[in-house]
């Protein structure tokens, strides 16, 4: 297979949480029946991958009816009944993205903690939209950070799309303003607004982003406003406080999951599609431009398992 085949960067990204999930689990079945003791051992390895309390506990008791009903006794039955059980439980993560509206532009608000990877997500998202024939605006409106609007500025400049900015330390819900006037003006498919990191724990900072989302509803108050969280994939079981805070804050209506390919901790998207139910739209698989992928359920799945 063609190293650019995505679902063979897929597979690969998930490497290391295969190795913490799928590849234990596989070495703890062999040659055992499935019995209680199996099942204790099988919990722990999922509470320890990150898959969280919730969804494992419906695992095991999914694999426990299902062993039932089939009449299934070896341990090595137990791969395709856990396959199975996370499919049904990721497919709630599907969406659909649709950036079809009669009242363009469709803005999107690029929200998260200090440190996950929003710029760079931005860039490639912006790269996607292009690659798929859509017009795109980036709103850098993160003015806080010194070099964060250059380092949208070559992001937009590498995707070929559109960019409002302002000077360091100007008003985000200014510059945010005026990125949804020039989007709206020049016809555009999305707009997608750089915010500045923050603390999930500073609620002035939340305070903020309320006033981005009030200030770009002024500006383009037909358009389909969304928040999409950005996630990293290395924080675990912090990521679930994190979708909580910003849904309380500005809501959150989809989850971008970053730095998947150097994470062990995949297995958090599996407890968020279980107690939060986001979707997830995207997942970041790799450092380049195009290393970004649309979340499907199925073939997360299939390259969680695949050999």
């Amino acid at each position: 297979m063609s190293f650019f085949n995505p679902f063979e960067k897929l597979k690969n990204s998930l490497a290391k949480t295969k190795d913490t999930i799928v590849n234990k689990i596989a070495q703890v079945v062999t040659r055992r029946k499935i019995d209680d003791d199996l099942l204790d051992e099988i919990e722990q390895i999922l509470i320890e991958a990150d898959v969280g309390v919730r969804a494992t506990m419906r695992l095991i008791e999914a694999i426990k009816s299902r062993a039932r009903e089939r009449r299934l006794s070896e341990g090595d039955e137990v791969m395709a009944l856990l396959k199975e059980e996370i499919s049904d439980i990721l497919s709630k993560e599907d969406e659909q993205i649709s950036l079809e509206t009669a009242h363009k532009p469709v803005v999107w608000l690029i929200v998260g903690v200090n440190g996950v990877g929003k710029t760079t997500t931005i860039g490639k998202l912006a790269n996607y939209f292009a690659t798929n024939g859509k017009k795109v605006m980036i709103g850098a409106c993160d003015t806080f950070r010194a070099a964060a609007i250059e380092q949208v500025a070559i992001w937009a400049e590498r995707s070929g799309v559109d960019i409002i900015r302002s000077d360091n330390g100007a008003d985000p819900a200014a510059v945010a303003f005026d990125a949804a006037s020039a989007a709206r003006a020049r016809g555009c498919d999305i707009l997608l607004v750089d915010t500045a990191g923050r603390l999930h724990t500073k609620s002035n900072l939340m305070e903020e982003l309320s006033k981005i989302k009030r200030v770009v509803q002024k500006a383009v108050p037909d358009s389909p406003i969304y928040s999409k969280l950005i996630l990293d994939g290395t924080t675990g079981q912090n990521a679930l406080s994190q979708v909580k805070v910003f849904t309380e804050a500005v809501g959150c209506d989809g989850l971008v999951i970053t730095k998947l390919d150097g994470t062990a901790k995949g297995g958090v998207i599996i407890a968020i599609a279980e107690e939060l139910g986001v979707p997830v739209d995207f997942v970041g698989v790799g450092e380049g431009i195009d290393d970004l992928q649309r979340f499907d359920s199925k073939q997360f799945a299939e390259a969680l398992f695949a050999s």
